[in-house]
């Protein structure tokens, strides 16, 4: 019994997936060399693929760059109020909004840099905050 499931386990998880992985890591590695992978333990692998899940989110607000406003205007100051006052899930839901992402990249939050950016509408009560996730912006109405 023991040699039967040795061998169904090493099937399952082995021969059975053989294949589609040999294709996966060819084509991983034609856009990703491994000699360029080796120099990472695997945990810094893993944080350069996946970003970091632990945050310091006062480093996040002093990294804010504030375009039409200034750090002592109302709105940034409520902003950072009401930011303060989130659980931590509904501050990654903030940082997934504001990047596309719930994670910080691998360099990590030091090198995080983003801008609040007025977007200066003649009606701003009638518009929402948006993001533009490529370029790190939260546009927030006063």
């Amino acid at each position: 019994r023991k040699e039967f499931v040795d061998l169904y386990v090493n099937y399952v998880f082995n021969e059975s997936i053989r294949k589609p992985f040999e294709d996966f890591m060819q084509g991983f590695l034609r856009g990703c060399p491994a000699r360029k992978w080796k120099m990472f333990l695997p945990v810094e692998l893993q944080t350069v693929l996946e970003g970091h899940k632990k945050f310091d989110w006062r480093l996040l607000e002093k990294n804010v760059t504030y375009v039409q406003y200034g750090m002592l205007d109302r709105t940034i100051r409520n902003f950072w109020t009401v930011f303060r006052k989130l659980p931590e899930e509904k501050k990654k839901m903030f940082l997934a909004f504001l990047s596309g992402s719930d994670r910080i990249p691998g360099r990590g939050l030091e090198h995080f840099r983003f801008s609040i950016v007025d977007p200066q509408v003649e009606k701003p009560d009638e518009i929402y905050p948006s993001a533009n996730t490529c370029e790190l912006i939260l546009f927030l109405p006063r």
